[in-house]
């Protein structure tokens, strides 16, 4: 769904709502030409947004910190955060927006040392360098309604953050917590059919079971079991689009040993048995 105003909230807005994928997501992007001393907020969001400052100023209050913002910058305000923000008064800022999430993305912002505390990077500019910031992000707003494309601009941009601002330094604390998540991540993916427990992952990483959990949170803003199930129930959601397999089957494929436990699951994330989201496809979650 598009919208577009003149003069008036904003200048382009997408609600894109890409969330096929638990690792990267893009739910909404927008632009504006913001007049002067326009303000939004405070405002406490269900989703992380990222904001790339074209031209212009303005600043951004986050808790009591307020941090003044300029072209070339990128500013994010993470979901369940309080946050204000507002144009100069002189020179306003001209800004794109991207409602983003993803448990790849969010551990991806922390390793490149965007948080609440610190929400604010410079972004490089492209001379002399073969990829180019803007580029990508103009890329994405002309194919918004391509998600495989979008996506994969995505992560154009996290391998782009994390070359200029990942940590070096894998021995130092922060990267290896983040080495740790990743670890849970890819576990997950390769044995998501099988019945594995949390033990099993915490053993995979060497660590104790509630202080891995307390990492995979801070880091993504997912539970290690929302994560799994997640995982699973997009997957299953997929072959019940894609293949005529029967519903015994795919919960088998996704780890459950019994085909009532997996519709009891699945009907408690899509809020509909499988019978019926294979039926109904989409339409069926609207319902």
């Amino acid at each position: 769904m598009q919208m577009k105003e003149n003069g008036v909230g904003f200048d382009f807005c997408a609600f894109t709502d890409f969330d096929n994928s638990a690792e990267v997501r893009l739910y909404e992007i927008g632009s504006y030409a913001c007049e002067p001393e326009y303000s939004y907020g405070p405002i406490i969001r269900s989703r992380g947004i990222i904001h790339y400052v074209l031209s212009g100023k303005g600043k951004l209050r986050i808790g009591d910190k307020t941090h003044n913002i300029h072209g070339n910058q990128i500013f994010f305000i993470p979901s369940g955060v309080s946050a204000y923000y507002e144009a100069d008064s002189d020179d306003p800022w001209v800004y794109k927006w991207l409602h983003i999430g993803g448990t790849e993305f969010l551990a991806l912002l922390t390793e490149v040392g965007l948080s609440e505390n610190s929400p604010v990077l410079d972004v490089p500019s492209p001379n002399n360098r073969s990829w180019d910031f803007n580029s990508a992000i103009n890329e994405i707003f002309e194919n918004y309604e391509r998600e495989y494309y979008c996506i994969g601009k995505i992560y154009e941009i996290m391998d782009f953050l994390r070359k200029e601002y990942g940590h070096i330094d894998k021995a130092s604390a922060e990267s290896q917590q983040l080495q740790y998540v990743r670890t849970v991540i890819k576990y997950i993916q390769l044995k998501f059919s099988e019945q594995i427990t949390m033990e099993n992952i915490a053993g995979v990483c060497g660590l104790n079971r509630s202080y891995l959990s307390r990492l995979f949170h801070d880091a993504t803003g997912y539970t290690i079991k929302g994560y799994l199930q997640t995982y699973r129930m997009q997957t299953a959601q997929k072959m019940l689009r894609e293949s005529d397999l029967s519903i015994s089957y795919i919960g088998n494929a996704v780890g459950y040993v019994d085909i009532f436990t997996f519709s009891k699951a699945f009907k408690k994330h899509t809020g509909c048995t499988p019978s019926s989201y294979r039926e109904n496809g989409s339409a069926a979650l609207a319902n």
